[in-house]
């Protein structure tokens, strides 16, 4: 903290010479973002809460086959609070220990004031529950809240602020699973900051890396820093080629950085640097590619008035499977060829960013009036591709109601799973707290048993943050299997009583891991879990102690996953 002090001193000092200076300068950048450039300032006075005993609802709770809905902004007991708002989420969860998670969110005390504080809630039990003990820093104007977890599973949480005009981050760590946060470290920064973490085995391992919009930077002409050394300090700032801005980061499988954004051409653009995991580097930018996804990136539409309509992601496959290394973007973009107001688009790269695949639509609807917005992308480590976003298709045209779709990839974004409906339509105009907005992004992380996202809706009639955990395989089962000639699964007698006999085909030799789950994707027994040849099999499942009911049979071989139902019959 005493860095960020003289900084901030050696920069009034500069004002007050120069009292025409702005630290909200624009540089190098295109018309299209000054047109529909919005700022993170503090303009209204913080509001307590509108009671000394907040008033509480019951909070919605969803389960579906396949996924589960909680809130996290909750009170002691589960309940909505009525009267706040919470949005702009982002999540992190502990590779280590998956059932340990933290989200951080803008958090709205009332209403009645956009004034807005760094919201967290954390779990230990998958998500299940969640603990809302308050904010970092009460009463400190904070926002664009973005996590991240180290391979350890250490949490780190980057927060936006502004005193006087100065935009700064700041970057808490916790080890406890986010029950604590430490005092925090300076992070340079500025608005629309993204963090990335390196979790690879090589000697990036650790490093911290956020950029974000140069026309808003604390350290310009710079708007990119690093820490080498576990968030202890962060390094002075750089450009980055290219000016990306509304975008996220990744980081591939050999430490090298991936930093996408909306560019000065209609799509979007991936940055690439080798050398940016060598501590003490000077940092070099290999290329800028210019992705193509027939449409643009839109900001202050009237469906989010003061916000975007979601970032640009860019993910990368760590497995080691066919796609290893490649490198994924998508974004929710207004498209050119059909003038349709929203869709998901996705482009892939085989080469490490170097060149970009035509661009494929991920919804599916078939017009051209409806909303795919908030588009959120994430790649678990086994290859697999998860997409959600906000869909206005189950209303009336020109609605803005929207409700929660998800589909998902397993090779390498050719094929993609049914869009599935996961939540009820609401209005995301309601509840806005003295600011017109949703916010402008949700986060999602995958692993390889499922997605972990963080996100906003006004099914309370207002606005506030709900996890949901969607296990693929069981989501879209039967729209998205294997070829049964090669990878087959199939169970007799079903339904059955005391037991049934599986059967699957294995084409080649491999690790081999069977379950059975109920209809939440809870596991419920191990049937097989080692590696098995090539060639046909079968393993008899028996169990009296299971109640009568709906099953799922998963059966994972490598980075491929094949489902079927199970009835088991009183």
């Amino acid at each position: 903290m005493k860095d960020f002090t003289t900084r901030l001193t050696v920069y009034m000092a500069i004002l007050l010479i120069f009292p025409q200076a702005s630290f909200s300068q624009e540089v190098k950048v295109s018309g299209a973002e000054k047109s529909r450039m919005h700022h993170e300032v503090p303009d209204q006075e913080y509001l307590a809460p509108q009671s000394a005993t907040p008033k509480t609802s019951p909070s919605p709770q969803v389960r579906g086959a396949g996924f589960f809905t909680k809130q996290v902004n909750v009170d002691i007991n589960g309940d909505n609070i009525i009267g706040d708002a919470a949005n702009e989420p982002s999540i992190a969860v502990d590779p280590v220990n998956p059932d340990k998670m933290v989200i951080g969110w803008r958090q709205f005390d009332n209403v009645g004031s956009n004034f807005r504080q760094a919201g967290y809630g954390y779990s230990s039990d998958g998500g299940q529950t969640w603990t809302f003990p308050g904010v970092i820093d009460p009463m400190v104007f904070r926002s664009d809240p973005v996590l991240g977890f180290d391979a350890d599973g250490k949490f780190y949480y980057n927060s936006l602020t502004n005193i006087t005009g100065f935009y700064t981050c700041t970057v808490y760590k916790s080890i406890n699973g986010g029950a604590g946060w430490d005092q925090g470290t300076d992070a340079r920064g500025g608005d629309k900051q993204w963090m990335a973490i390196d979790r690879t085995s090589g000697q990036g391992n650790g490093n911290i890396y956020s950029c974000w919009n140069a026309s808003f930077s604390s350290c310009l002409p710079g708007f990119f820093t690093r820490s080498a050394n576990g968030g202890a300090s962060y390094e002075d700032c750089i450009e980055v080629d290219g000016y990306p801005y509304w975008g996220t980061m990744a980081v591939g499988p050999s430490g090298e950085l991936y930093i996408s954004g909306a560019g000065s051409f209609d799509g979007a653009t991936v940055i690439k640097s080798n050398n940016v995991q060598i501590p003490g580097s000077t940092i070099g930018w290999d290329y800028v590619t210019q992705v193509g996804l027939d449409g643009y990136i839109v900001g202050q539409d009237p469906i989010n008035p003061v916000g975007i309509l979601g970032q640009v992601n860019v993910g990368v496959d760590h497995s080691n499977g066919p796609g290893h290394g490649n490198v994924y973007v998508l974004a929710s973009v207004a498209r050119i060829s059909s003038a349709d107001p929203a869709d998901v688009m996705f482009a892939r790269s085989t080469d490490g960013g170097a060149t970009f695949d035509p661009p494929k639509r991920i919804n599916t609807d078939v017009s051209t009036l409806n909303y795919q917005w908030f588009g959120t992308m994430s790649v678990a480590p086994n290859g697999r591709i998860d997409v959600i976003w906000l869909d206005t298709r189950d209303d009336f045209p020109g609605s803005f109601m929207s409700a929660l779709y998800y589909c998902y990839s397993e090779d390498q974004g050719e094929t993609w799973s049914i869009n599935k409906r996961l939540s009820d339509s609401f209005d995301p105009t309601v509840g806005y707290p003295q600011q017109a907005k949703m916010g402008d992004y949700f986060d999602m992380v995958s692993d390889n048993d499922g997605a972990h996202l963080a996100w906003a809706n006004t099914l309370n009639g207002e606005q506030d943050v709900y996890y949901t955990h969607i296990i693929s395989t069981i989501v879209g089962m039967n729209e998205n299997q294997e070829n049964n000639e090669l990878f087959s699964l199939t169970a007799s007698p079903n339904p059955f009583r005391d037991h049934a006999e599986i059967r699957y085909k294995l084409p080649n030799s491999g690790n081999v891991k069977m379950v059975i789950c109920d209809l939440y994707g809870v596991v419920k027994r191990t049937l097989v879990d080692k590696d098995q040849p090539a060639g046909a099999r079968s393993v008899t499942f028996y169990d009296k102690s299971l109640p009568p009911g709906f099953y799922i049979c998963r059966l994972s071989f490598g980075s491929h996953t094949n489902t079927t139902r199970l009835i088991k019959l009183k």
